[in-house]
């Protein structure tokens, strides 16, 4: 399962979001450092289920809806300096070392101050909290780098060895990748033997934008002064209007049953007869979703998976004609793959053993064989084949 990160300055909404995502209980409160250790949950991304092309409810999604399983990582609030140690920085840091991307939860409100304390609605400049998330991971990973980076580089001087597979090695940890280290050396100039520091910094930087790419949440939007909003929005960045607290009175509603909702949704059906005051309460929300398109927070998590970390989603069957699997269930499955796999790299998703004895596979609509190098698109319906 692939993990993203939630991160931010405290008291941004961070664990609002969270639960909104998950439905998790966790602590949320108004002051600063309100989650201590990381929160690991599951939320998941909206796709379309393509169990309605078959007229048949295949019981795993709402009304032509799938939704596919990620982790969720809720970590400490981050104060500048952060990679130095101030605050609660190294717990935040070691905890973003699995995640494929970040969402910045960012309180668009401005009503708390660089470290979280609250100052109240419009006191502080939101877009001042823009790039220091950026600037801490990538001097946490400058840090990382700089503790060996001499040895290395005698080493790569000494014995002629290439440089990416020992900076990857000593990023490992950090989830930067072989390709993200070719990347990010392919990017710099001069040779790496001779850099000083501020190379090793921007070299840091690009690791930084390759291993976990961002998206800004722009949070508490339903009490944002409007332009706030709209600078944020100007942002050369990826930012989505969002509002955590409202997605999770309309998630803890559908749970009850008072109302139809689905995460993502635009609007809402109430289903259940209601007090005047909570439908007052609704229609609030409702004015919330009409002005902004939705809560934000189903989209913040799709557009990370699909956007920045380039996800299909690809649904395995066994039964090419009926889409089901061994024990008739229809579309059991629904993988998130890298945009570009192919169907051999599914048969290696679905085990080892189906990978290593591959002969074909057949496309569920068409019924057309492919082969081994067939790069899969986004739903995709797909029968491997193999000897096993």
């Amino acid at each position: 399962m692939l993990s993203v990160g939630l991160a931010g300055k405290p008291n941004a909404g961070k664990s609002t979001f969270f639960k909104a995502a998950t439905l998790a209980e966790v602590e949320i409160a108004n002051y600063p450092f309100t989650t201590i250790d990381a929160n690991h949950g599951v939320s998941a991304v909206r796709v379309p289920c393509p169990c309605k092309e078959t007229g048949t409810e295949c019981g795993r999604c709402r009304d032509g809806v799938r939704y596919v399983p990620v982790e969720l990582i809720d970590v400490a609030g981050l104060v500048p300096d952060a990679h130095l140690g101030k605050g609660l920085g190294n717990e935040f840091l070691d905890s973003l070392r699995v995640a494929e991307a970040v969402i910045h939860v960012l309180d668009a409100s401005g009503s708390a101050d660089a470290e979280g304390n609250p100052v109240g609605v419009g006191n502080y400049d939101p877009e001042k909290d823009v790039l220091f998330l950026k600037h801490e991971i990538g001097m946490w990973l400058f840090g990382i780098l700089n503790r060996n980076w001499e040895r290395l580089m005698r080493r790569v001087r000494a014995e002629g060895i290439k440089i990416e597979p020992l900076i990857s090695e000593q990023l490992a940890g950090a989830g930067v990748s072989d390709n993200h280290v070719r990347w990010a050396l392919s990017t710099m100039k001069g040779d790496p033997t001779k850099w000083g520091e501020e190379e090793m910094k921007r070299f840091a930087e690009l690791l930084r934008d390759a291993s976990k790419p961002m998206i800004i949440a722009a949070n508490k939007v339903d009490v944002a002064p409007p332009e706030f909003v709209a600078r944020l929005k100007a942002l050369d960045e990826i930012v989505v209007p969002t509002s955590a607290a409202a997605e999770v009175a309309l998630r803890m509603a559908d749970k009850s049953g008072a109302i139809k909702y689905r995460p993502g949704d635009a609007d809402f059906e109430l289903v259940k007869d209601l007090s005047a005051p909570q439908k007052a309460g609704l229609e609030k929300i409702r004015a919330i979703l009409k002005a902004t398109g939705g809560t934000g927070v189903q989209e913040c998590i799709d557009r990370a998976v699909f956007e920045l970390l380039d996800y299909i989603p690809v649904f395995p069957v066994e039964d090419e004609g009926k889409w089901t699997d061994r024990n008739g269930v229809v579309l059991p499955d629904a993988y998130l793959m890298k945009k570009g796999s192919t169907t051999k790299d599914l048969a290696y998703r679905i085990h080892t053993d189906i990978g290593d004895s591959f002969l074909f596979a057949l496309d569920g609509r068409s019924k057309r064989r492919l082969g081994e190098k067939h790069e899969l698109s986004a739903g995709d319906v797909i029968k491997i084949v193999s000897t096993k």
